[in-house]
């Protein structure tokens, strides 16, 4: 069962929630924030990337960002941009774009079922990114980002955020980002509360759609607190974290797209051939988005192909009872059938293509392979590979139904595997931890 707790927001004031909302921390860089919150003393920026008030020569991870952060979170506060709420709650919040809208539930779900399991991850965090967020949530005293989490439908919390919708006006109703509509909603009926904590009582477990690294580092302050504190009773506020709960059936993943800086030492002609000996190569007039999954668009020197993955016979035809026997001589056997990971397009192009023909081994870390989200388009691979790179693939999504079958089976996908869109906005509920 799912434990998540109402709790007191900090939130901006009704009219300034479209000043104060931002884009996460994490896509964005620090010239690209400065430019975001330029002329706009209120945008959460001057929070979440408090190095843009700094000088140039100040390293993001300096002490006196994660101060200044404070200092400005303080100062919203002081000023009444942000104000408290009063009694716990929940808040629904839904975002809409290009016609399509999500709608979820912000709580606060518990650091216990993180650490039992019972929030699951795809993902592997880095301890540098860690350290970072940890120091500013424990600096701030406060979850200032959400964690973007999903659940499977569920009737009961659906019909709870349908009839509250229906029957109260929005607290919030403003575009961010020039096309994406936010509306927020304050749930304060004692019994609806009381209803909705149960309702996510009955869900067996939560997937981190987004934000690992928040996730982990909310859990470590947890553990700091919890060192210090050994008396403490559970009933904290640092036991819990912040986040945006959604029905996974709402959830849309796009496309997370491969660039790559050179051919790995050979000619086009021969690496034509070596991909045409794994993937069938057929030339494209037009910009290929795959519509289907085990094929991928590829753009090299101005030209467009579509590639379809040539399965060996093992993968295709060898039924469940053969794969033990199979994959005992051949262990790649055993990768393409029995692991989940392993059939994902992410997986499959690294390991028949990238790593093999390009020699990219490890793409966390290779300097020579870069993401695309595909939110930008195919035409931001083609321009890449008309500056800077050389070759770029073009990516079926992987599913959410994917993403959460590989969490239940505890196995980590590969980097970059998916990219969420709309993106939750930072600063309009904060969850501070005391």
């Amino acid at each position: 069962m799912a434990t998540v707790k109402p709790f007191k927001a900090i939130r901006p004031a009704m009219d300034k929630a479209s000043a104060v909302a931002a884009l996460p921390y994490d896509v964005m860089n620090t010239a690209e924030a400065r430019e975001t919150a330029m002329g706009n003393p209120d945008s959460f920026l001057h929070v979440d990337k408090a190095e843009i008030d700094l000088p140039d020569s100040v390293s993001p991870y300096d002490d006196t960002v994660y101060e200044k952060a404070r200092e400005n979170y303080l100062k919203l506060l002081s000023n009444a941009t942000l104000i408290r709420d009063d009694t716990p709650g929940y808040y629904i919040y839904r975002l809409t774009m290009n016609g399509r809208s999500q709608t979820g539930i912000v709580g606060c779900p518990a650091v216990d079922d993180y650490l039992e399991n019972r929030i699951k991850k795809h993902e592997l965090t880095r301890a540098d990114k860690e350290a970072d967020r940890i120091r500013h949530v424990d600096t701030l005293n406060a979850n200032t980002g959400p964690i973007f989490l999903a659940h499977r439908p569920s009737s009961a919390l659906s019909k709870l955020v349908e009839d509250w919708i229906a029957a109260h006006a929005a607290v919030y109703d403003f575009t961010s980002d020039g096309s994406v509509r936010n509306e927020a909603w304050i749930v304060d009926d004692p019994q609806i509360v009381s209803d909705i904590e149960t309702a996510f009582a009955g869900i067996d477990v939560l997937y981190i759609a987004d934000g690992h690294h928040r996730c982990a580092s909310a859990v470590r302050v947890c553990e700091k607190r919890r060192a210090a504190k050994p008396e403490y009773t559970g009933d904290e506020e640092f036991n819990y974290f912040l986040a945006v709960i959604f029905p996974s059936d709402q959830l849309k993943i796009f496309d997370y797209n491969r660039l790559i800086r050179d051919l790995n030492g050979l000619t086009e002609e021969t690496f034509l051939k070596k991909v045409a000996g794994r993937f069938d190569i057929i030339p494209a007039k037009t910009p290929v988005s795959p519509q289907r999954a085990h094929t991928f668009g590829m753009y090299l020197n101005g030209k467009w192909y579509h590639l379809s993955y040539k399965f060996s016979s093992c993968e295709r035809d060898t039924d469940e009872a053969d794969r033990d026997e199979a994959a005992a001589s051949n262990p790649s056997v055993l990768n393409a059938s029995t692991n989940p990971v392993s059939k994902l397009d992410v997986s499959i192009l690294q390991r028949e293509l990238l790593q093999p023909i390009l020699g990219i081994e490890d793409p966390r870390t290779d300097k020579r392979i870069d993401f695309v989200g595909g939110i930008r388009g195919l035409k931001e691979l083609e321009r890449r590979v008309d500056t800077d790179m050389k070759v770029a693939f073009s990516m079926y999504p992987t599913t959410i139904d994917e993403l959460m079958d590989i969490a239940d089976a505890d196995r980590i996908m590969p980097p970059k595997s998916t990219w969420f869109e709309p993106k939750l906005l930072s600063g309009l509920f904060i969850h501070e931890l005391d």
